[in-house]
């Protein structure tokens, strides 16, 4: 059987998000749903980078334009997170470009915006 990759620090990290989800619940915006896991990610002293910039290869060039993934945790895992009503293949395909371009094989989508907290384990 082939172990999952990075399952520990997925656990982790869903495990905060339910901690935040239970506390706050739906209804708020993006913004604050992130400022309350930054809070918990140091408080766990877990490494983490908030909006982290990727630049998108086209051809031989670099664009001028560039994703910004909400979070990259553990330095491998890029961790989106939304607060809206269902999360949507578009999230999804949005994680996956985020992974391609930052080179990293897991993607958390989160969202935080219904009853109970729904995620996906993306891997590229």
């Amino acid at each position: 059987m082939e172990a999952i990759y990075l399952k520990e620090e997925s656990y982790k990290i869903v495990g905060i998000c339910m901690e935040v989800h239970r506390i706050l619940g739906k209804g708020h915006s993006e913004v604050v749903y992130k400022d309350a896991l930054e809070y918990e990610f140091k408080l766990n002293a877990i490494p983490f980078e908030r909006e982290k910039a990727f630049e998108i290869e086209y051809k031989e060039i670099i664009l001028p334009r560039k994703y910004v993934a909400d979070f990259v945790v553990y330095n491998e895992i890029i961790f989106e997170v939304k607060a809206i009503s269902q999360l949507t293949n578009s999230d999804t395909r949005q994680t996956l470009n985020y992974l391609a371009s930052s080179k990293n094989k897991l993607g958390l989508l989160v969202n935080f915006g219904e009853d109970s907290l729904k995620y996906k384990r993306i891997i590229l």
